[in-house]
């Protein structure tokens, strides 16, 4: 690798809103996440709609009759 052309490589916090937090290594410092794997609906087999940013409300207003 070239010297002083990539961002530093250093030990992170990722936190997710269920409560989760994942230590590992990243460019950025302290990643917060909305959704994990030991919260989301494919891994944990418990059916719940991922809404991300009211997309189900904008499709239900959209197409209400």
């Amino acid at each position: 690798m070239k010297a002083n052309i990539h961002p530093p490589y250093e030990e992170t916090t990722i936190t997710c809103a269920c409560g989760a937090v994942i230590h590992t290594r990243s460019t950025k410092k302290n990643i917060r996440v909305e959704i994990c794997s030991q919260c989301h609906p494919f891994f944990t087999g418990a059916k719940k709609f991922v809404d991300t940013a009211g997309r189900i409300e904008r499709f239900t207003k959209r197409y209400k009759k």
